[in-house]
């Protein structure tokens, strides 16, 4: 059946002679009748648009089947100054390009690189204030206190050291340094533990007369106050012991522990 159709369409196209100028004449009466003509304060109803526009898409679909139908007889142009103008189809206006000037520059700082403040100057650590001469020191449970004995002549000096021991020591070396200020020599020492526990020795070296006392294997400094004591001769007069130092390390249950400090 749509072969049929087909092929009887096919014939009648082809017997069919198309009048050119009739043709065109009915699509400019076509076109110039779909004109919206504006009527003084009526506005054109909808449907009536709808169907003159209807109308003459009509048209022009009835005059392209014929012109189609033709086959290849090319009709003669038609005498006179009608011409048919077909407006070119337009197409649909493209999204905005975009600006293709140079990229505004940042508002502050330069691209591409990033701004730090100006390091300031560096400025050096406050100084540890320093111990007063013959103040307490004190690390962890060890501390300790450096005096010259008041009754101390002009010829000989006593110095003593006070060790406090918050807990029990076991290992203790304790060291003063009295410093060589002219003709001093060491005439003895002595302490508040027990002698037998420790190793004790005078000696010069550096500048200045070193005692030490050392504490035996296996013996342990109890949990106490304990008084170290040097005994020197020295020249004649008033002696300064600006100069004069000690330092006690100690290992206790929690650590090793250490304290340093002058005499007044």
């Amino acid at each position: 059946m749509n072969e049929e159709i087909g092929r009887r369409l096919r014939e009648a196209a082809e017997a069919h002679q198309p009048d050119r100028e009739r043709i065109l004449a009915r699509v400019h009466r076509g076109v110039a009748g779909t004109a919206v003509r504006p009527r003084p304060g009526i506005a054109r109803s909808w449907p009536k648009v709808v169907l003159a526009g209807s109308a003459a898409a009509g048209v022009l679909a009835v005059a392209g089947f014929a012109v189609a139908g033709s086959g290849q007889t090319t009709p003669a142009r038609p005498d006179g100054d009608t011409t048919l103008s077909v407006p070119a189809t337009t197409a649909a206006p493209s999204a905005s390009p975009s600006p293709t000037g140079p990229a505004s520059p940042p508002a502050q700082g330069q691209p591409n690189r990033t701004t730090t403040g100006r390091p300031s100057p560096s400025t050096p650590p406050p100084a540890t204030p320093a111990v007063p001469a013959g103040a307490r020191v004190t690390d962890g449970p060890l501390s300790g206190q450096g005096a010259v004995d008041p009754h101390s002549t002009v010829f000989w000096s006593q110095s003593k050291l006070t060790v406090d021991a918050g807990r029990p020591l076991t290992a203790f070396v304790v060291e003063v340094r009295v410093a060589q200020t002219g003709g001093v020599q060491s005439t003895g020492q002595w302490q508040t533990a027990p002698a037998d526990d420790f190793t004790v020795t005078a000696q010069e070296s550096d500048g200045a007369v070193v005692f030490r006392w050392v504490l035996k294997p296996g013996r342990t400094v109890p949990a106490a106050q304990q008084i170290f004591a040097v005994q020197y001769n020295h020249a004649a007069g008033p002696r300064d012991a600006g100069l004069d130092t000690y330092r006690v390390e100690a290992t206790a249950p929690d650590g090793s522990h250490t304290i340093r400090g002058t005499y007044r």
